[in-house]
């Protein structure tokens, strides 16, 4: 639920002193090889952020409320999600510069492709539905229009690419999607605001964020089962792993901290506090010292220091920063980050 708790948030960031180490104005080039793109739900543009200063060194415009991004398959092309416009930008992932458009994609507020890559799903937060598409490396060609209620928001595959999990943020539900029957499997509670979902190593549990709760459910999905709860704090959302095979990132909106989850232990191992309004999406930096996270109440990016879990800087871009990527990370083609 996309403003859900944007009138909470926003008072609290009225009484913040936000952090301004780091913060740059926008310049016109785009000539930087490496950039980090945010993108800026609130103002229909990306940021880009060179990745050597940390200095934002342009803008370009996109289409109305991009939220959620990764990149194709083959790594050539960064796909931007304009879930108002109802189109996909590609664009190139080094640079932020547009590359083409794809229209009547409609309402793709999160995206992924299957592990095969044979399947690119869409869910429609607004639309109560999810697109499922065969992808045949370069088009994109609609299988199914599955309707699911109510407000279908993030998603997970299997590692076998035959299921797709969706958590229904309304209905407080979890959704396991047959892909090459494109058919609903089954549906279960979860929670209240059930939205991130990560899958843990060996397909053995679902991981489920209760952005209206402080807790994030441990999913037995083959049994259709909630057995156990993670404390994290007030909005769990989104996850990241932090790439050492066993911990994963979640982040608190609401609380605003992110907390460590073990994903062996299933257990909370510690909470990163003093950040900005509303930490959503995060993203790992190659030697995996430094995890960055868009603030979305606080038009800022943070980064934080995973040596001593603190916020070391922050930076300026545009309104309500969703998504964000890293041209010198791997190839991110689920969206367990996004």
């Amino acid at each position: 639920m996309r403003n859900f708790f944007l009138s909470r948030a926003a008072r609290r960031f009225a009484a913040c002193v936000a952090l301004a180490a780091g913060a740059a104005g926008i310049a016109p080039t785009l000539a930087h090889a490496n950039n980090i793109i945010v993108l800026n739900s609130g103002e229909a543009t990306l940021s880009l952020i060179d990745e050597a200063t940390h200095q934002v060194v342009g803008t370009v415009p996109t289409g109305k409320e991009p939220h959620h991004l990764m990149t194709t398959p083959d790594n050539a092309s960064l796909i931007v999600a304009n879930s108002v416009s109802n189109n996909l930008m590609f664009v190139d992932p080094k640079t932020g510069k547009t590359q083409r458009w794809l229209e009547n994609i409609e309402d793709p507020y999160q995206l992924g492709f299957s592990p095969d890559r044979k399947w690119f799903v869409t869910t429609g937060l607004r639309l109560d539905r999810i697109d499922i598409y065969g992808y045949d490396g370069h088009n994109f060609t609609l299988a199914k229009r599955l309707p699911l209620a109510v407000m279908p928001s993030h998603m997970a595959f299997t590692n076998d690419s035959k299921t797709v999990f969706i958590t229904l943020q309304v209905s407080g539900e979890l959704a396991a999607i047959d892909l090459p029957t494109q058919t609903v499997k089954w549906k279960m509670k979860v929670g209240k605001v059930p939205a991130g979902l990560w899958m843990t190593p060996g397909d053995k549990y679902l991981l489920v964020g209760m952005t209206g709760a402080d807790y994030v459910a441990v999913v037995d999905w083959r049994n259709q089962k909630v057995v156990k709860t993670i404390v994290t704090g007030n909005g769990a959302h989104n996850f990241r792993s932090l790439d050492d095979g066993r911990h994963v990132a979640v982040s608190n909106r609401v609380a605003s901290t992110i907390s460590i989850i073990d994903e062996e232990t299933l257990t909370n191992t510690g909470d990163i506090t003093g950040l900005l309004p509303g930490p959503d999406d995060m993203e790992l930096s190659a030697d995996k010292r430094y995890l960055w996270v868009t603030f979305r109440f606080a038009k800022h990016v943070g980064v934080i220091d995973l040596t001593t879990h603190k916020l070391v800087q922050t930076i300026l871009v545009g309104r309500s920063p969703h998504g964000i990527y890293f041209f010198d990370r791997a190839p991110v083609t689920a969206p367990n980050g996004a």
